[in-house]
């Protein structure tokens, strides 16, 4: 699996143009051959910054990707919107061939995470 996570800045004024870019892009994309999810996220801290967030099959798939035409509308309309670059990475997700891994290698996110007795956090009511 393939993921791919990148975070961009729009100007103040072209938001509205850039959300209604980001949804056609997450739509069309959704739909495209070894998509297992693309999604764009607001910051809650600055209305202007998304983080876009993909999962693919393959490298392959996301290959394609960059050959569609909704990329390259997406792209062309990019610099009108974009305050800054695109910061992207791209990671591989893969399991080692002929063996599952060992209790020891192994962590539950019980075994990662405080418990909620040690950790206070507000509750977010929408």
């Amino acid at each position: 699996m393939i993921i791919v996570h990148g975070v961009l800045l729009v100007f103040k004024d072209q938001r509205s143009r850039a959300l209604v870019l980001m949804q056609e892009m997450t739509t069309a994309s959704r739909l495209e051959a070894g998509c297992v999810s693309y999604e764009f996220y607001a910051s809650l801290t600055n209305p202007c910054q998304f983080l876009l967030f993909q999962e693919w099959d393959s490298v392959d798939a996301l290959q394609d990707h960059f050959q569609t035409s909704h990329m390259e509308i997406f792209l062309e309309q990019l610099p009108d919107i974009l305050d800054g670059e695109i910061v992207t990475r791209r990671y591989e997700v893969r399991q080692q061939q002929g063996r599952s891994p060992s209790s020891d290698e192994v962590n539950t996110e019980a075994e990662r995470s405080p418990s909620a007795a040690e950790v206070s956090v507000p509750k977010i009511i929408h």
